[in-house]
């Protein structure tokens, strides 16, 4: 299969000191060793796999720490739970959704569970997408807090353009630093063309999230009973409000796998 990786250079750092503004704390890691896991069976018979990554403000242990794996097997009782801490170092060595692929996905596809869900936070959200543009119809849905979707360059061409649908991205380029943002959009641009796309995404956030204005442009392409805003900012308290919630919302809606094709 043709691969696209995301990739970051690292002497970009007027890219880099935007994703560092995201939160305090900075969790670098060492992309030269495997992805850390921490596996979480389900309370009962499994039949879906949940992969949560991390946003930009945590590690395997802050994964653990916020309780992410307990509150989506207290909604889904038959759901496995994988944390795989995709740190910074990861997208800054430019292989994180082939490294993905390769050490999480695959093993997993192997098992043969009925769906296979990817989720993240933040930075996660982001991998997450940049994962189905990578790997498209390997994964059953997505649930996204907070996603983030670049610095504010493109998004303001899409609004003054009046939204994604009507947005023109120019010809396709090839993934770089300078480029990974514009290429992002136009993925999710096809969500607009094609409702079918985001048919398996649930998205959350927070009314006082600074990413709000960027989110907010992705947004319709889903359906409406998709979207979930709730009180508060950009930060763990606001996530696990609105977790429960879309996992409630998705084992209700997400009944027939996803026909939609991805080029």
């Amino acid at each position: 299969m043709k691969t696209r990786i995301f990739w970051l250079g690292v002497r970009h750092w007027a890219l880099l000191f935007a994703l560092v503004l995201l939160s305090g704390c900075y969790p670098i890691g060492n992309a030269t060793r495997p992805i850390p896991t921490a596996f979480v069976p389900a309370p009962q018979t499994a039949h879906r796999l949940v992969v949560f990554l991390p946003g930009r403000g945590d590690d395997l242990d802050g994964l653990k720490k916020s309780g992410i794996a307990q509150i989506i097997q207290r909604e889904w009782p038959d759901a496995d739970v994988e944390l795989a801490a995709v740190t910074m170092a990861y997208y800054l060595d430019g292989h994180a959704t082939l490294r993905l692929h390769n050490e999480v996905m695959l093993p997993a596809l192997k098992h043969g569970y009925e769906q296979i869900w990817l989720a993240g936070t933040s930075l996660g959200g982001m991998g997450t997408l940049t994962y189905d543009r990578d790997y498209p119809g390997e994964i059953y849905g997505m649930i996204l807090l907070a996603p983030y979707l670049g610095d504010s360059t493109v998004p303001k061409e899409i609004a003054a353009a009046g939204g994604l649908e009507p947005w023109n991205p120019g010809p396709a380029e090839t993934l770089g630093p300078n480029t990974w943002q514009r290429e992002l959009w136009r993925y999710l641009k096809t969500w607009s063309v094609d409702p079918a796309r985001g048919r398996h995404v649930w998205l959350g956030y927070g009314d006082h999230d600074r990413l709000r204005k960027e989110i907010e442009l992705m947004s319709p392409t889903l359906r409406s009973s998709h979207v979930l805003m709730v009180p508060g900012g950009h930060n763990w308290q606001t996530w696990k409000v609105a977790a429960p919630q879309l996992l409630q919302d998705a084992s209700r809606d997400a009944e027939t796998p996803p026909t939609h094709a991805h080029n």
